[in-house]
């Protein structure tokens, strides 16, 4: 047997001493022993020549809009890729066979469905379909590089609770990819029939393949069949980094944010447990003894026009990558199809409810609870901090228009716990029992409290500067347990909301006109326990508000 320093790290087991590719080591970037064996793959794959299919086979190509996984099981918590000819990526002809006879069944007819994948005639026997799924390959070698190392960050517990994990793990997946699936037929098909089947394919992809689809892997940019609402957006902002450094934006922030947001609802109308419950129910994850649950609901990000830069502070060692999407897409994708048209509707509503406060409250992706720095207070060159996000002209209609008093954000804010309240799937589940005291981001009237002033333009942000100064006198919220610091999270959000007037035109027509105004908005939550110094900073702020700057008490 040779030394185990001679076999590939991919076929050492995942032990100490071993391979131990999923452990992340913060302080050596690219010494981590996953971009080893990313590299034993990369020299190992053969590039001579791209893998392509026999002459009967029909091919189509698909680019994936950001990260693909492609799935042969796990090994001590690593998702390992699944390897074809000549050391390409591959995604199998079973899983594509999979993914086509649940689309297959949506949309094709019952006869259809048993011509082209088989299965029980009219005889009661058993008869094989005359499709043959032959997988897919990479288009060319663009995947061969170091994006392949990619990382995982689960936040919701440490960002939504007191207390919690938040650890980073290495798993391989591939960045936009291009790649090309072929089929055959063991039958002479008509062109209406392989039209069918193509289509047929495309509403499988649609739906995502691989693995972490709700999360926007493996997802192309069209969606028609399951797409549940889209939003325009465009947003600016600080870009997460990979583990040696790069920069990239990451399009599994949304579910992120729109995940957290619903236990942030719920985890103020009922107890901690169904809260949890229903947060899996909607968004995926883990139940008991380790059971996957499938979420009703997936992201899907398509941005086009994104461009990557670099903010550089006044330490020219400080360098940030930072992104501006442009006029960008997120699709809400449902992810079941046992849903009835009530359900779906249901889940319609809710979710233009959720993007609506996240949106109004907040925004996406790191440092999403503050404005953005360089733009409402540019002069700031010590570190990169928040970002901002806006809704596209087709969106326009989801902003709140709302007067000098800002009336209209407090009845949102009523109907959006009042609505989360009566959503059905939570009044389905077991009687819930009483709140459970001390969940931080808890969204009850208890717990949080939001304050708005206008704002006349980009300059006029007040807040912005109590970060990083006194607010008055003597008295500052820098570095508190309100404002946060390193390795804490605080209990303030801050968020400049862009103020859009609803007019019509000679024709009745509305029309959506963008002002130089804002409403600053500050969301609160001023329960800090153990601490009687950091309480009384938070009364002490609290009292300013309300006293001393032109900011009201909205919720």
């Amino acid at each position: 047997m040779p030394d185990c320093d001679y076999v590939p790290l991919m076929f050492q087991a995942q032990v100490g001493g071993r391979s131990q590719i999923q452990r992340l080591i913060p302080s050596q970037r690219e010494k981590q022993q996953a971009y080893d064996w990313a590299k034993q793959w990369q020299k190992a794959c053969d590039t001579r020549k791209v893998p392509s299919f026999e002459s009967h086979v029909q091919t189509r190509e698909y680019q994936f809009t950001w990260r693909m996984v492609t799935n042969s099981g796990q090994d001590a918590g690593v998702i390992r890729p699944v390897i074809g000819d000549r050391g390409w990526a591959y995604f199998p002809g079973s899983s594509m066979k999979g993914a086509f006879l649940r689309a297959c069944k949506r949309h094709c007819p019952a006869d259809e469905v048993r011509y082209f994948c088989g299965g029980k005639g009219k005889d009661g026997e058993l008869h094989p379909g005359v499709l043959r799924f032959h997988g897919g390959y990479p288009k060319d070698t663009e995947w061969l590089d170091d994006s392949l190392v990619d990382v995982v960050h689960p936040q919701e517990e440490w960002q939504t609770k007191n207390q919690g994990n938040h650890s980073a793990f290495i798993q391989i997946s591939l960045y936009q990819p291009t790649f090309v699936f072929g089929i055959s037929s063991t039958e002479d098909l008509t062109e209406d029939q392989w039209k069918l089947v193509w289509e047929t394919w495309q509403a499988a992809l649609e739906q995502g393949i691989g693995s972490r689809v709700s999360a926007g892997y493996g997802q192309i940019a069209t969606h028609t069949g399951n797409k549940l609402v889209g939003f325009g957006l465009s947003g600016q902002g600080a870009t997460s980094k990979l583990i040696n450094g790069d920069g990239e934006f990451r399009a599994n922030l949304f579910k992120a944010a729109l995940r957290g947001h619903t236990r942030r609802l719920f985890n103020g109308i009922t107890d901690e447990e169904t809260a949890d419950r229903i947060t899996k129910l909607l968004w995926g994850g883990i139940g008991k003894r380790d059971a996957a649950i499938v979420g009703m609901l997936g992201i899907s990000f398509s941005a086009p026009q994104l461009e990557l830069d670099e903010w550089v502070g006044q330490n020219p060692n400080n360098r940030v990558p930072v992104y501006e999407t442009g006029d960008a897409t997120l699709d809400i994708l449902l992810m079941r199809a046992d849903l009835t048209s009530e359900q779906k509707d249901e889940l319609k509503q809710f979710t233009i409810r959720l993007m609506k406060f996240a949106m109004l409250l907040g925004g996406f992706g790191k440092s999403w609870r503050r404005a953005y720095h360089p733009r409402f207070l540019p002069d700031y060159k010590r570190q990169m901090i928040g970002c901002h996000w806006e809704f596209t002209k087709r969106s326009y209609p989801l902003y709140i228009p709302f007067n000098e008093e800002l009336t209209a954000i407090t009845k949102f804010l009523d109907s959006f716990y009042e609505r989360g309240k009566e959503f059905s799937w939570l009044q389905n589940l077991n009687p819930p029992k009483n709140l459970t005291p001390g969940i931080r981001e808890a969204w009850h009237q208890d717990n949080v409290q939001v304050w708005g002033r206008i704002a006349e333009d980009e300059e006029d942000c007040l807040a912005i500067h109590w970060l990083h100064r006194p607010y008055k006198q003597g008295l500052s919220i820098k570095q508190s347990e309100l404002t946060g610091k390193m390795s804490q999270i605080g209990r303030l959000w801050h968020r400049m909301y862009p103020r859009f007037r609803k007019t019509q035109n000679s024709e009745g027509k509305t029309i959506w006109k963008r002002t130089k105004q804002y409403a600053e908005l500050l969301t609160v939550f001023p329960n800090v326990t153990g601490d009687t110094q950091e309480q009384e900073k938070v009364e002490n702020f609290l009292k300013f508000l309300e006293q001393e700057t032109d900011f009201k008490q909205l919720w």
